[in-house]
Protein backbone atom coordinates (compact mmCIF):
# COMPACT_ATOMS: atom_id res chain seq x y z
CA UNK A 1 0.00 0.00 0.00
CA UNK A 2 1.29 3.44 -0.94
CA UNK A 3 0.77 5.58 2.16
CA UNK A 4 2.78 8.56 0.90
CA UNK A 5 2.02 11.31 -1.58
CA UNK A 6 3.92 9.80 -4.52
CA UNK A 7 0.78 8.69 -6.35
CA UNK A 8 -0.42 12.28 -6.54
CA UNK A 9 2.25 13.66 -8.88
CA UNK A 10 0.31 14.20 -12.09
CA UNK A 11 1.74 14.69 -15.59
CA UNK A 12 0.34 18.23 -15.49
CA UNK A 13 2.39 19.02 -12.37
CA UNK A 14 5.51 17.61 -13.99
CA UNK A 15 4.84 19.64 -17.13
CA UNK A 16 4.21 22.83 -15.18
CA UNK A 17 7.08 22.52 -12.72
CA UNK A 18 9.51 19.62 -13.09
CA UNK A 19 11.38 20.91 -10.04
CA UNK A 20 8.23 20.73 -7.92
CA UNK A 21 7.58 17.18 -9.08
CA UNK A 22 11.15 16.23 -8.14
CA UNK A 23 10.82 17.74 -4.66
CA UNK A 24 7.54 15.94 -4.11
CA UNK A 25 8.93 12.61 -5.24
CA UNK A 26 12.32 12.84 -3.55
CA UNK A 27 11.55 14.76 -0.35
CA UNK A 28 7.85 14.46 0.43
CA UNK A 29 7.32 10.88 -0.71
CA UNK A 30 10.89 9.70 -0.33
CA UNK A 31 11.50 11.15 3.12
CA UNK A 32 8.83 13.24 4.88
CA UNK A 33 5.94 10.76 4.80
CA UNK A 34 8.25 7.94 5.93
CA UNK A 35 9.61 9.65 9.02
CA UNK A 36 8.76 7.52 12.10
CA UNK A 37 8.04 10.38 14.49
CA UNK A 38 4.44 10.47 13.25
CA UNK A 39 2.27 7.71 11.84
CA UNK A 40 1.02 8.02 8.25
CA UNK A 41 -2.44 8.42 9.80
CA UNK A 42 -1.35 11.48 11.78
CA UNK A 43 0.36 12.93 8.72
CA UNK A 44 -2.85 12.55 6.77
CA UNK A 45 -4.85 14.26 9.52
CA UNK A 46 -2.43 17.20 9.54
CA UNK A 47 -2.40 17.45 5.76
CA UNK A 48 -6.19 17.37 5.50
CA UNK A 49 -6.43 20.09 8.15
CA UNK A 50 -4.18 22.33 6.04
CA UNK A 51 -5.90 21.65 2.73
CA UNK A 52 -9.40 22.14 4.13
CA UNK A 53 -8.62 25.17 6.25
CA UNK A 54 -6.95 26.89 3.27
CA UNK A 55 -9.52 25.69 0.72
CA UNK A 56 -6.92 23.90 -1.43
CA UNK A 57 -9.51 21.94 -3.40
CA UNK A 58 -7.18 20.60 -6.08
CA UNK A 59 -5.32 18.43 -3.57
CA UNK A 60 -8.22 17.34 -1.40
CA UNK A 61 -9.57 14.44 -3.44
CA UNK A 62 -6.27 12.58 -3.57
CA UNK A 63 -5.58 13.31 0.08
CA UNK A 64 -9.01 12.02 1.12
CA UNK A 65 -8.19 8.76 -0.65
CA UNK A 66 -4.75 8.67 0.95
CA UNK A 67 -6.17 9.37 4.41
CA UNK A 68 -8.58 6.45 4.09
CA UNK A 69 -5.67 4.23 2.99
CA UNK A 70 -3.66 5.46 5.98
CA UNK A 71 -6.33 4.44 8.47
CA UNK A 72 -8.33 7.63 8.93
CA UNK A 73 -11.94 6.48 9.10
CA UNK A 74 -14.66 8.07 6.99
CA UNK A 75 -16.38 9.05 10.24
CA UNK A 76 -13.22 10.85 11.33
CA UNK A 77 -12.89 12.69 8.01
CA UNK A 78 -16.50 13.78 8.32
CA UNK A 79 -15.82 15.13 11.81
CA UNK A 80 -12.59 16.86 10.72
CA UNK A 81 -14.59 18.76 8.11
CA UNK A 82 -17.27 19.78 10.62
CA UNK A 83 -14.62 20.79 13.14
CA UNK A 84 -12.83 22.99 10.64
CA UNK A 85 -16.04 24.85 9.83
CA UNK A 86 -15.60 26.51 13.23
CA UNK A 87 -11.84 26.99 12.99
CA UNK A 88 -11.40 28.02 9.35
CA UNK A 89 -14.84 29.03 8.10
CA UNK A 90 -18.07 27.50 6.88
CA UNK A 91 -17.37 27.90 3.16
CA UNK A 92 -14.09 26.00 3.31
CA UNK A 93 -15.76 23.14 5.18
CA UNK A 94 -18.75 22.93 2.85
CA UNK A 95 -16.49 22.78 -0.22
CA UNK A 96 -14.52 19.96 1.41
CA UNK A 97 -17.71 18.12 2.36
CA UNK A 98 -18.82 18.01 -1.28
CA UNK A 99 -15.51 16.48 -2.37
CA UNK A 100 -15.47 14.06 0.55
CA UNK A 101 -18.96 12.85 -0.40
CA UNK A 102 -17.71 12.06 -3.91
CA UNK A 103 -14.73 10.14 -2.53
CA UNK A 104 -16.92 8.21 -0.09
CA UNK A 105 -19.22 7.24 -2.98
CA UNK A 106 -16.22 6.09 -5.03
CA UNK A 107 -15.09 3.94 -2.09
CA UNK A 108 -18.57 2.52 -1.50
CA UNK A 109 -18.90 4.18 1.90
CA UNK A 110 -22.53 4.61 2.91
CA UNK A 111 -23.22 8.17 4.05
CA UNK A 112 -25.80 6.83 6.51
CA UNK A 113 -22.98 5.57 8.72
CA UNK A 114 -21.45 9.04 9.16
CA UNK A 115 -22.10 10.72 12.53
CA UNK A 116 -24.89 13.27 12.71
CA UNK A 117 -27.18 14.26 15.54
CA UNK A 118 -27.55 10.82 17.08
CA UNK A 119 -24.40 10.68 19.21
CA UNK A 120 -23.50 10.17 22.85
CA UNK A 121 -21.25 13.12 23.73
CA UNK A 122 -18.01 12.70 25.59
CA UNK A 123 -18.04 13.76 29.25
CA UNK A 124 -17.47 17.47 29.88
CA UNK A 125 -14.64 18.55 32.17
CA UNK A 126 -16.91 20.93 34.02
CA UNK A 127 -14.20 22.60 36.12
CA UNK A 128 -11.90 23.33 33.16
CA UNK A 129 -14.79 24.50 31.00
CA UNK A 130 -16.10 26.79 33.74
CA UNK A 131 -12.65 28.37 34.05
CA UNK A 132 -12.39 28.84 30.27
CA UNK A 133 -15.90 30.26 29.97
CA UNK A 134 -15.38 32.67 32.87
CA UNK A 135 -12.10 33.89 31.44
CA UNK A 136 -13.51 34.48 27.95
CA UNK A 137 -16.67 36.08 29.28
CA UNK A 138 -14.70 38.42 31.52
CA UNK A 139 -12.61 39.58 28.59
CA UNK A 140 -15.16 39.82 25.80
CA UNK A 141 -18.79 39.64 26.99
CA UNK A 142 -19.20 43.40 26.55
CA UNK A 143 -17.51 43.30 23.15
CA UNK A 144 -19.42 40.46 21.47
CA UNK A 145 -21.83 38.53 23.68
CA UNK A 146 -22.79 36.41 20.67
CA UNK A 147 -19.24 35.16 20.16
CA UNK A 148 -18.97 34.36 23.87
CA UNK A 149 -22.29 32.49 23.83
CA UNK A 150 -21.56 30.36 20.77
CA UNK A 151 -17.98 29.67 21.88
CA UNK A 152 -19.45 28.00 24.95
CA UNK A 153 -22.64 26.48 23.56
CA UNK A 154 -21.60 25.37 20.08
CA UNK A 155 -17.83 24.93 20.28
CA UNK A 156 -16.77 23.69 23.71
CA UNK A 157 -20.05 22.22 24.99
CA UNK A 158 -20.96 20.54 21.70
CA UNK A 159 -18.34 20.28 18.92
CA UNK A 160 -15.45 19.25 21.17
CA UNK A 161 -17.61 16.59 22.82
CA UNK A 162 -18.51 14.74 19.63
CA UNK A 163 -17.09 11.22 20.03
CA UNK A 164 -16.18 10.17 16.48
CA UNK A 165 -12.95 12.18 16.48
CA UNK A 166 -10.77 11.60 19.54
CA UNK A 167 -9.90 14.74 21.56
CA UNK A 168 -6.20 14.24 20.78
CA UNK A 169 -6.92 14.14 17.04
CA UNK A 170 -9.37 17.05 17.27
CA UNK A 171 -6.61 19.06 18.91
CA UNK A 172 -4.13 18.02 16.22
CA UNK A 173 -6.56 19.27 13.56
CA UNK A 174 -7.05 22.54 15.40
CA UNK A 175 -3.37 23.26 15.95
CA UNK A 176 -2.58 22.36 12.33
CA UNK A 177 -5.25 24.75 11.03
CA UNK A 178 -4.05 27.55 13.31
CA UNK A 179 -0.45 27.18 12.13
CA UNK A 180 -1.53 26.90 8.49
CA UNK A 181 -3.51 30.14 8.69
CA UNK A 182 -0.94 32.07 10.73
CA UNK A 183 -3.22 32.33 13.79
CA UNK A 184 -0.33 32.37 16.24
CA UNK A 185 -2.28 34.14 19.00
CA UNK A 186 -4.50 31.07 19.39
CA UNK A 187 -1.73 28.45 19.41
CA UNK A 188 -0.79 28.73 23.09
CA UNK A 189 -4.19 27.64 24.37
CA UNK A 190 -4.75 24.95 21.78
CA UNK A 191 -1.25 23.44 21.84
CA UNK A 192 -1.50 23.16 25.63
CA UNK A 193 -4.93 21.55 25.21
CA UNK A 194 -3.50 19.18 22.58
CA UNK A 195 -0.76 18.01 24.93
CA UNK A 196 -3.28 17.63 27.75
CA UNK A 197 -5.27 15.48 25.30
CA UNK A 198 -2.31 13.17 24.69
CA UNK A 199 -0.23 14.72 21.91
CA UNK A 200 3.41 14.26 22.87
CA UNK A 201 6.11 16.88 22.50
CA UNK A 202 7.86 14.75 19.85
CA UNK A 203 4.63 14.43 17.87
CA UNK A 204 3.89 18.14 18.15
CA UNK A 205 7.38 19.00 16.96
CA UNK A 206 7.12 16.60 14.03
CA UNK A 207 3.71 18.06 13.17
CA UNK A 208 5.56 21.29 12.44
CA UNK A 209 7.82 19.40 10.04
CA UNK A 210 4.79 18.12 8.13
CA UNK A 211 3.22 21.59 8.25
CA UNK A 212 6.32 23.23 6.84
CA UNK A 213 5.72 21.50 3.51
CA UNK A 214 1.94 21.83 3.37
CA UNK A 215 1.46 25.23 5.04
CA UNK A 216 4.79 26.85 4.18
CA UNK A 217 7.98 27.64 6.05
CA UNK A 218 6.97 31.20 7.10
CA UNK A 219 3.87 29.98 8.94
CA UNK A 220 5.88 27.31 10.73
CA UNK A 221 8.66 29.70 11.71
CA UNK A 222 6.05 32.08 13.10
CA UNK A 223 4.70 29.21 15.21
CA UNK A 224 8.07 27.82 16.37
CA UNK A 225 8.58 30.31 19.25
CA UNK A 226 5.12 29.50 20.63
CA UNK A 227 5.79 25.76 20.49
CA UNK A 228 9.18 26.30 22.17
CA UNK A 229 7.58 28.35 24.95
CA UNK A 230 4.91 25.71 25.60
CA UNK A 231 7.41 22.84 25.58
CA UNK A 232 9.67 24.65 28.06
CA UNK A 233 6.80 25.63 30.35
CA UNK A 234 5.65 22.03 30.62
CA UNK A 235 9.14 20.83 31.49
CA UNK A 236 9.65 23.29 34.34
Amino acid sequence: MDNSSSAHITPAVKAGSPALALYEENILSGDLWKRPELSPRDRSIITLAVLISRNHLSEQRSQFHLALNNGVKAEEISEIIAHLAFYSGWGNAKAAAVLAAEVFAEKGINAARLPGAEITPLPLDEKAEAQRATHVSGLFATVSPGVVKFTTDAVFNDLWLRPDLAPRDRSLVTVSALVANGQVAQITFHLSKAMDNGLTQEQAGEALTQLAFYAGWPNVFSALPIFKQIFESRQS
